[in-house]
């Protein structure tokens, strides 16, 4: 996370707030693979715990970050914005909401706790995902959120959707099945 940080911080121009959520959507999205991938990449799924958590924390300091730079702490500006970032605030913040209970029960005495609840409090980073990726698609200014349309950020939208759907499809056992990988395909009763 602090290498990521790092790098985030080199590349970043006069606005550098968009990178923390690209950080974030990053390590959301490696924290969503780790499991199917583990057969091939064993250190995702022994990281994956970090992951989602720098996720979360990644996704904390965007916001606030947003918070600062868009609204100046001045939230009642949100109401004077275009609809469309308003839809993608919104989103976005679902999605963050989304994510804390998975953040809050990332330990293993509350993993034990309980039991297979665990799972499907976690489960709920799967739309998380997706509703960041709405998020960044409808107010991200390299994206949608843009006044212009130009072809990079055409090239940007084709991008961002094809790794998205890319990591939903790797989740997805009967993709799996039909390309005949099953037998690398980890289950979740065995990865926990």
């Amino acid at each position: 996370m602090t290498l990521t940080i790092g790098i985030l911080t080199l590349l970043r121009t006069g606005n550098h707030v968009d990178y923390t959520g690209h950080g974030a959507l990053i390590f959301l999205m490696l924290a969503l693979i780790a499991r199917p991938m583990s057969r091939f990449f064993p250190q995702l799924l022994q990281y994956r715990r970090f992951l989602g958590v720098a996720a979360f924390i990644l996704a904390l300091v965007h916001m606030g970050q947003m918070i600062d730079h868009t609204f100046n702490w001045n939230i009642e500006a949100f109401w004077f914005m275009v609809p469309q970032h308003q839809w993608g605030i919104g989103l976005g913040t679902i999605a963050l909401l989304l994510m804390t209970p998975a953040a809050l029960t990332s330990f293993d005495k509350i993993q034990r706790h309980l039991g297979q609840y665990w799972r499907k409090i976690h489960l709920l980073a799967v739309p998380a995902f997706i509703l960041g990726v709405v998020h960044i698609l409808l107010s991200g200014s390299s994206y949608f959120g843009g006044f212009e349309w130009t072809v990079s950020h055409q090239i940007r939208v084709g991008i961002l959707a094809t790794i998205s759907l890319f990591v939903l499809l790797v989740r997805m056992r009967s993709i799996w099945c039909l390309f005949s990988l099953e037998k690398f395909y980890v289950s979740p009763s065995k990865s926990q």
